[in-house]
């Protein structure tokens, strides 16, 4: 259980962001995005980003996506 993470879900579900689960913070980022549409995904790990996980004042950021049958 990751209560850092959980917190940042429930704000992501607040502004919409709706695809985002199981995330967990520590030194990386990691969470689950549930769609089959990489664009999709791409567009909801970049608001999720932009809108909760990064200042970006202070910080930049990247992701990759890996697929997950």
């Amino acid at each position: 259980m990751d209560p850092q993470g959980k917190a940042v879900e429930i704000g992501a579900k607040n502004l919409g962001i709706k695809n985002i689960k199981n995330t967990r913070i520590g030194k990386y980022i990691e969470f689950d995005v549930d769609t089959n549409n990489k664009i999709e995904a791409e567009e909801e790990v970049n608001n999720y980003c932009k809108k909760l996980l990064a200042n970006p004042i202070m910080e930049d950021f990247e992701f990759t996506l890996d697929e997950v049958k």
